[in-house]
């Protein structure tokens, strides 16, 4: 994610303090890149966690801000854990200790035992021809057995200044914690058109999209507003695939949040064949980066392949939107053929893009007996 404020003056000292929600989304615009975990209106949606939004000050200029949410510890709650996912949005390229210091200073005086951040910074990067080969090969289980197609440097520094720093590493080795993943998938859009995308996916995903604008009349995708028939499917997707639903409240909450602090900043899409609704989806974009956050289908009508078309829509509406990537969320490193995860790193791989490794979330301990005490309790749950 790009950085695009000016750099703090030489020899400056920034100071932090909270900030009204309408001046850190103010900030957010002035970014190209932000993660939506990290825009004011997710503090609203996340009803259990009190939200405080931040902001770093060279002298009166604002230069960086961030969306903690605080989340208080079992059986202590004046004390709590500030969690900033995916953030916060300040310049990573350079030391860190003149933005986490102040950080932590303001934090503790609020009553945080610990902070945990994940920076959002890549360190490597495969490509989805190197996926595919590494699955096919009887000896590479995961992706962190192949050399990295690309590596980014500020990440490797990012990592080493952490860890010199007292940060403790928190991510698990299937890229998959108690916060956000480690390891994603993300399709390239700047620069590119609608037949390089094409060109540049599977031929199951050219063949099923194609089925999917032919079969029966083909497959419909709208953009639409019916959360229950939405939610309906998700939670018909959740029992079929054994995971745990989120609500509908809780899209409700989320849709009426991202909603009111822009009309584009989210979107459900449904994906019909002949009035039947087989496939859905949530995209959710922030300046020039959309991400594919939640998804459902139906066991019947799989043949007319209607998560491909929702898919496509998706993709070609960010590439239309003059978006520069189409984030596909989380996977797990696995690249084991037997691994009930690789089924969905094998879907996404299908797009064309790349797997992306970031930096992971990082956990300093403000009050040590306290942070000892909520890493057991959370260890003791199974975290």
């Amino acid at each position: 994610m790009h950085f695009s404020q000016p750099a703090p003056t030489a020899g400056s000292r920034l100071t932090v303090r909270s900030i009204s929600a309408t001046e850190h989304l103010a900030f957010v615009r002035t970014q190209r890149s932000v993660s939506f975990l990290q825009t004011p209106a997710w503090g609203r949606v996340k009803t259990e966690w009190r939200s405080e939004s931040l902001g770093w000050y060279d002298g009166r200029r604002l230069v960086g801000a961030g969306l903690v949410l605080h989340r208080p510890v079992p059986r202590l709650r004046r004390f709590t854990l500030a969690y900033l996912p995916e953030g916060p949005v300040i310049d990573w390229t350079g030391e860190l200790a003149p933005w986490l210091d102040p950080l932590a200073a303001h934090l503790k005086a609020r009553g945080a035992f610990a902070i945990r951040l994940g920076p959002p910074v890549p360190t490597d990067a495969w490509s989805a021809a190197q996926v595919k080969e590494g699955i096919a090969a009887p000896g590479t289980s995961r992706l962190t057995d192949m050399p990295a197609d690309r590596t980014d440097p500020v990440g490797a520094r990012v990592a080493d200044r952490l860890r010199a720093a007292g940060w403790l590493p928190q991510s698990p080795e299937d890229g998959f914690g108690v916060g956000h993943p480690q390891f994603k998938y993300e399709l390239p859009l700047a620069g590119r058109t609608e037949d390089d995308l094409l060109r540049g996916m599977n031929q199951l995903w050219r063949r099923n999209i194609r089925k999917a604008t032919r079969a029966n009349g083909g497959v419909e995708v709208t953009v639409g507003a019916d959360l229950k028939a939405f939610h309906d499917l998700y939670v018909h997707t959740a029992e079929r695939d054994r995971f745990t639903p989120r609500p509908l409240h809780y899209f409700e909450t989320m849709f009426a949040a991202l909603s009111a602090e822009d009309p584009e900043r989210i979107r459900l899409y449904l994906a019909r064949h002949q009035g039947d609704l087989v496939a859905a989806a949530v995209l959710i974009r922030v300046g020039g980066r959309a991400w594919y956050s939640y998804g459902a289908s139906s066991t019947e009508k799989r043949e007319v392949r209607g998560s491909n078309a929702c898919q496509w829509a998706m993709i070609r509406d960010s590439l239309a939107g003059g978006c520069d990537v189409y984030d596909l969320r989380g996977i797990t490193p696995t690249l084991d053929a037997d691994d009930p995860h690789v089924g969905l790193v094998q879907f996404k791989v299908g797009t064309g893009g790349r797997a992306v490794r970031y930096v992971g979330e990082w956990d300093l301990p403000l009050r040590p007996m306290v942070y000892r005490a909520f890493d057991l309790y959370m260890k003791g749950r199974g975290r």
